[in-house]
C-alpha cells in the first residue's frame, strides 16, 4: 500500500509575480491526510482557501488562474508541478498576494525548498486512479491534444511545434515521476519576441527579467523595440545570441522549451486532484488544453468513484465465519445481520450477508413484494463496523456497541430475497476512546444499494 505524503516542517520563499511584479511570500506547510494541495490567502480577511481544483480555473492567458468566491490564485502551475514531482499528496501553500513567485521561471527552487522541509509518510492510503482505456481531449481551434493511456506508472511525453525557424519541433519525455527533479524541474519559462512586445504594451510581465524567462527572437528587432526592451529589463545593453536567444541566458538543455511545456503539463494535471497511473502524451500542450483535460479527467474519476463496486472472492475462506462473529458481537438471530467478515485492516472492514426468503422481516415487509428494510441494511453496516472497533480491544465479548450518529443516509436500490449483500466500512478518522467514525457502503448485484456516515462507540458491559 502506497501511503500519502506531506512535508515535515514549514518553509518559506519570497519572490515576485511574473505578471503583477508584486513581491510575494509563499509558505509551504504540512497538511493532514486527504487535504490535497490548498492555497491560503493570508493577506485577505478570514484567510480564504482555494483548493487546487480544475473546476476553479477561470483563465489560462499566460498561465493558469484559479478563482473561488472571488479569491484569486495566479500562475500556480510551477508550484503544483514541484509538489507532484516531489511525490507529495497533502500540502498547504500560504500566500500574501494573488500571484505565486516566478523565481527563475522553473520549478527548481520550489523542489529544493520542499526537499529541505523534508518529506514524511502519513497513515493513510494514497488514492490513485488507474487508467484502463485511452482518454483524450482536443482543442479544435489550435489542434492541441492530450491523451492518457494505460501504463504501470505515471509518465509524460510532450511534443511541441512552435511554427518558427528558431525553435521548430521539440519533444521531451519524463519516464517516471522520479525523473522530474533532475530532468524537468530546472526548465525555465520562455516567450517569443513578438509575444513579449504585446505583453509589454499591455502592462504585463512586470516581474519578468532576463533571469526568469528565456526570450526567443523570432523576428527582426527594430532600434525602437530594442530601446523599449532595455528599459523593460533594466539593461544598458541587450544582444541576440547566435542561437536566437535574447541577451546572455544559457540554455540548460537544447529542448528546454519542450521540457518546460512538460513541466506545465505536470502542474496543470495536478488540478485533477487525484494521482494518476497512466502515460500522458501531450501534442502542442498549453494551459487551456491542459486544464480542460484535467477537468475531463476529474469528472470521469468522480463518476467512477461514485459507481465503483469492489469485487471480492466469496468462495475464499472468510476471515471470520458466523461462529467467530458471534464470539465478538453481542447480537444474536434474528438480529445478527452479517454472515461473514471477508477482510479487515486497521482502517477498513468488509462483511457479507446472504439475504434469503426465510428472513423474519420479510413476513411483514412486504409479504407480497418482499424488500429488506433500509434501517436493517444500515444496522448490518453498523454491525460490520462494530467488528472493526471491537478488534481494538483484547476482550470484545465484554463490550457493547452503541450508535452515536447516523448522517447522509441514502438508499439507491432495493434488496430482495436471493441477493448477496457486501458491506464495506472505511474509517473517516482514527478510532479514539472507542469511538468509530466511518463511511459505510452496501453493495448487491454489482451496484451500490445504500450508503451512510456512521459513528458508534463501544462501552464495557455493566
Amino acid at each position: 500500500m502506497v501511503k500519502q505524503k506531506t512535508i515535515k516542517t514549514e518553509i518559506s520563499l519570497t519572490g515576485v509575480g511574473l505578471h503583477t511584479g508584486k513581491e510575494v511570500k509563499m509558505t509551504f506547510k504540512p497538511a493532514p491526510i486527504n487535504n490535497g494541495f490548498t492555497f491560503v490567502r493570508v493577506d485577505l480577511e478570514g484567510s480564504p482557501i482555494v483548493e487546487a481544483d480544475a473546476n476553479y480555473v477561470v483563465n489560462t492567458q499566460r498561465g493558469t488562474n484559479l478563482e473561488k468566491l472571488g479569491v484569486k490564485i495566479q500562475t500556480p502551475e510551477h508550484v503544483l508541478a514541484a509538489l507532484t514531482g516531489c511525490d507529495l499528496d497533502n500540502v498547504i501553500i500560504e500566500l500574501n498576494a494573488s500571484e505565486l513567485p516566478i523565481m527563475d521561471g522553473s520549478a527548481k527552487y520550489f523542489v529544493e525548498a520542499l526537499e529541505k522541509a523534508g518529506i514524511e509518510e502519513q497513515n493513510a492510503k494514497r488514492n490513485v486512479y488507474v487508467v484502463k482505456e485511452v482518454i483524450s481531449f482536443t482543442d479544435e481551434a489550435t489542434g492541441s491534444e492530450i491523451l492518457i493511456m494505460p501504463s504501470d506508472h505515471y509518465c509524460v511525453t510532450a511534443m511541441v511545434d512552435f511554427g518558427t525557424k528558431i525553435l521548430g519541433t521539440q519533444n521531451a519525455n519524463m519516464k517516471s515521476i522520479s525523473e522530474f527533479k533532475t530532468e524537468i524541474s530546472d526548465s525555465r519559462t520562455f516567450s517569443f519576441l513578438h509575444e513579449l512586445e504585446s505583453l509589454l504594451e499591455n502592462g504585463l510581465i512586470k516581474g519578468g527579467d532576463l533571469n526568469n524567462a528565456i526570450v526567443y527572437v523570432d523576428k527582426e528587432i527594430s532600434a525602437a523595440t530594442m530601446e523599449s526592451l532595455k528599459v523593460a529589463f533594466g539593461k544598458e545593453e541587450l544582444t541576440v545570441k547566435p542561437n536566437g536567444i535574447l541577451d546572455n541566458l544559457t540554455l540548460h538543455y537544447p529542448n528546454e522549451a519542450a521540457r518546460h511545456k512538460l513541466l506545465d503539463v505536470v502542474g496543470d494535471l495536478a488540478l485533477i486532484g487525484t494521482k494518476i497511473q497512466g502515460k500522458v502524451i501531450a501534442n502542442k500542450p498549453g494551459h487551456f488544453v491542459n486544464t480542460q483535460f484535467a477537468k475531463k479527467m476529474a469528472k470521469i474519476i468522480k463518476i467512477e468513484q461514485r459507481n465503483y463496486v469492489p469485487v471480492y472472492d466469496l468462495h475464499q475462506e472468510p476471515l471470520m465465519d458466523i461462529h467467530k462473529i458471534m464470539a465478538v458481537l453481542p447480537h444474536r438471530p434474528p438480529f445478527l445481520l452479517i454472515d461473514r467478515i471477508i477482510e479487515m485492516s486497521e482502517s477498513h472492514v468488509v462483511g457479507m450477508k446472504n439475504v434469503t426468503m426465510n428472513e423474519n422481516f420479510f413476513v411483514g415487509h412486504f409479504p407480497e413484494a418482499p424488500v429488506m428494510p433500509g434501517v436493517l441494511i444500515v444496522e448490518a453496516m453498523a454491525q460490520t463496523g462494530g467488528i472493526l472497533v471491537l478488534s481494538t480491544v483484547p476482550d470484545p465479548e465484554n463490550y457493547l456497541t452503541y450508535f452515536m450518529k447516523i448522517d447522509n443516509v441514502k438508499f439507491k436500490q432495493k434488496v430482495l430475497p436471493g441477493d448477496t449483500l457486501i458491506f464495506k466500512c472505511d474509517l473517516i478518522t482514527p478510532i479514539r476512546r472507542g469511538i468509530c467514525h466511518m463511511q459505510a457502503n452496501a453493495y448487491a448485484n454489482g451496484k451500490l444499494v445504500a450508503e451512510a456516515e456512521l459513528m458508534a462507540q463501544i462501552a464495557k458491559k455493566q
